[in-house]
């Protein structure tokens, strides 16, 4: 048996169960053995029910000799009791509380391996285990594979449909008896080095640790077998960004100069004085720009930050230097608002600004693609309808990706072929914790803007429960009698944009009619048709609607200076990131600025997103809370963001590990040992790696 083999070829796994592990993506003998326990219990003291003392930790195989299921009607708790009996003769009883669900599991004479705390019920006078691990031991073990389960270290796997963990195992295990020793292809110098085990040994050892191994070790994912394994993923990792930069770096692109003229346009078009921060990140922008290679440079900055402006100070560099700019925005609301952004503060340089959405006309479209392929447009702003195949640049220079996790690798790739190796700027308001940058964004420069334009308060944020939105109202009114306007936001539920829209047409009738039938107040939502979007913001922005109800369609891009209410209804059901931008929305004047989050029913989980927010308006502390909240896989919301699929490693739990790699990669690609060694590690990022690698690209 060799990686490529499939799992159907391995004992006991027939068709159906090949179908419950592809659903997990276990497809091979490398997917399985890729597959790690994520935990593992010392069940090597082994005794007879007999021996057990009250107090110890330890495993016992026995025989079920009854089973029930007694309901307490009080409570409604449902104790389930077995009872287990082994050569020594002696009971011990098991009880679950809420254990109903065992009821169809242990049936009379059935082997099974328990583990857990013995204690000694007083009241009863017997030996008990409350809430003991257990393992069915019939079933698929051959004679010797019995003690895979007990009298060892044992692995814990994440159970794959109805396969156990106890199968599982007992599959790793075959795959592994059948396996010649795996090929190392990590440089030997950096094994030395580090006194890295070999591959061989590190996958056997994380599965099947050896009987000296330390526990505390194993479930901190600190063993010497499972540090090399995720010290690897690591390191192939970062050699593939370190390559794409070194790539990236030897193209020839665009050298746009920089004189007194630009200068001098750049000063005429800002409508205030940039902050520190903002100058420091133009400065590195243009040192980028000058230079004759393309650019590839990640703009990171808290909402209200002043992105947009840095991006349009870029822009007249390309446009000052005969290129045309691209703006690719994820929806047709920021587009439409970079749009007017874009024509107010570069109109009065003369330059042209065009808009490009999938809701124009095919009339409208086809006018506007003429105009851009003959160059008569400067900056052409667009959703995704910017890279349909015959949108067609005269000379594109500078690609600016806006809130650029939303958009997939090949459709900024599809951008960036536009033009000759233009210059690229991804932007996100999504402030992204350091370790997930690195692996991320490896291969772009990383600029920061860390503060707010000068004038700026930070936003007073609250808590309300649903039962208390009678308050929420009245403070609400208060603040549109001194002249304010507000946002009354509602969930994207169930992913499902038409109840949004229905809980949003209901409570602007409600809110129009009943609750503020003096106040002018407007409805947006993203069936509306890009002329009504547009309408509705316009008529916000230049206050003839004091009220603003929405959906999450105002999450990015909206910028009305008098707003200083933010309401989010349901506020259990957004993310932190997604609240943090929704919030983001007002704070954007010189007055003091509120959000209110009111909430329905809360778990735990939301409990803490609510608590971060109202306890902090940091951008970069919320999104390392979020990242703990929901894990890497999941920090985006979207299978395009770029996230790479690790299969032992975790960027929250293995940090100080990545580091190390990175570091170690860097290296490597700079100085190997030979040209050979660095041939072949290309070779093998290429063969294993490239479907990974191809997510942490920006193209």
């Amino acid at each position: 048996m060799d990686l490529s083999t499939p799992l159907t070829y391995v004992k006991g796994i027939g068709p159906s169960r090949a179908a419950m592990l592809e659903g997990k993506g276990l497809v091979t003998a490398e997917d399985l053995l890729g597959y790690v326990p994520f935990r593992y219990e010392d069940r090597s003291n082994v005794k007879t029910v007999a021996q057990l003392a009250p107090g110890e930790m330890a495993t016992v195989i026995a025989d079920v000799r009854s089973a029930k299921l007694s309901g307490f009607k009080r409570r409604n708790l449902g104790l389930f009791e077995a009872r287990f009996s082994d050569a020594s003769r002696a009971i011990l009883v098991g009880k679950w509380f809420h254990g109903g669900y065992l009821a169809g599991v242990f049936a009379e004479g059935m082997k099974v391996a328990l583990f857990g705390k013995v204690e000694y019920d007083n009241y009863a006078g017997e030996l008990t285990m409350l809430h003991p691990e257990f393992e069915i031991l019939s079933g698929d073990d051959e004679d010797g594979e019995a003690a895979l389960h007990t009298g060892r270290i044992v692995p814990i796997y994440e159970g794959v449909g109805k396969l156990t963990t106890r199968i599982l195992r007992v599959f790793t295990h075959r795959v592994l008896e059948a396996m010649a020793p795996l090929e190392d292809h990590l440089p030997q110098r950096l094994r030395q080095t580090l006194k890295l085990p070999d591959l061989w040994t590190a996958v056997r050892h994380a599965h099947f640790p050896p009987p000296d191994s330390d526990l505390r070790l194993l479930n901190a994912f600190r063993s010497p077998a499972q540090f090399r394994l995720i010290f690897e993923e690591f390191f192939w990792l970062e050699c593939g960004i370190a390559l794409k930069r070194s790539k990236a770096r030897a193209m020839a692109g665009i050298a746009f100069p920089i004189g007194d003229r630009i200068r001098e346009r750049v000063k005429a078009m800002l409508p205030f004085k940039p902050t520190n921060a903002q100058k420091r990140v133009i400065k590195e922008i243009a040192d980028d720009m000058r230079e004759p290679r393309p650019m590839n440079r990640l703009l990171q900055g808290d909402v209200g930050s002043g992105k947009t402006i840095v991006a349009a100070e870029a822009a007249v560099i390309a446009i000052e230097n005969g290129y045309q700019v691209a703006v690719l925005a994820p929806t047709e609301i920021l587009a439409a608002q970079h749009a007017i952004y874009f024509k107010q503060i570069l109109g009065k340089l003369g330059y042209v600004t065009a808009l490009l959405t999938g809701s124009f006309t095919s009339r409208e479209k086809s006018q506007l693609k003429k105009l851009v392929a003959e160059g008569l447009t400067h900056v052409v702003i667009g959703t995704h309808a910017l890279l349909e195949k015959d949108v067609e640049f005269h000379k594109l220079g500078l690609a600016i990706v806006d809130e650029q996790h939303r958009f997939g690798v090949m459709q900024r790739l599809g951008l960036v072929r536009k033009g000759p190796n233009p210059d690229v700027l991804v932007m996100t308001a999504t402030p992204i914790p350091r370790t997930l940058a690195m692996t991320l964004y490896g291969d772009l420069d990383v600029s920061v803007i860390d503060e707010l334009p000068p004038g700026r308060r930070p936003i007073k944020t609250s808590h309300a429960t649903s039962d208390q939105v009678e308050r929420v109202y009245s403070f609400l009114k208060r603040q549109i009698d001194e002249g304010r306007q507000a946002y009354i936001v509602y969930p994207v539920i169930e992913e499902s944009e038409t109840q949004a829209m229905k809980a949003a047409e209901i409570m602007y009738e409600h809110l129009s009619r009943e609750v503020f039938p003096e106040i002018p107040v407007g409805l947006m939502h993203g069936r509306l048709s890009a002329e009504d979007k547009e309408a509705a913001m316009r008529r916000f922005r230049e206050g003839a609607v004091k009220i603003l109800v929405s959906t999450t369609v105002i999450e990015v891009g909206m910028d009305v200076p008098n707003a200083t209410v933010m309401v989010i209804e349901q506020a259990e059901r957004f993310g932190l990131a997604q609240l943090h931008q929704l919030r983001g929305r007002v704070g954007r004047g010189a007055a003091q600025s509120y959000c209110i989050l009111v909430t329905e029913k809360m778990n735990d989980t939301a409990r803490a997103r609510i608590r971060t927010l109202v306890e902090s308006t940091d951008g970069f502390y919320i999104s390392e809370i979020d990242l703990k909240l929901r894990g890497p896989g999941e920090f985006f919301g979207t299978k395009q963001s770029g996230i790479p699929s690790l299969k032992i490693a975790n960027i929250l739990r293995d940090g100080d590990i990545l580091e190390i790699a990175r570091r170690e990669a860097v290296d490597f690609i700079a100085h190997p040992d030979d040209q050979e060694e660095l041939r072949r590690a290309v070779a093998y990022i290429r063969d294993h790696w490239q479907r990974r690698y191809g997510l942490v690209t920006v193209g």
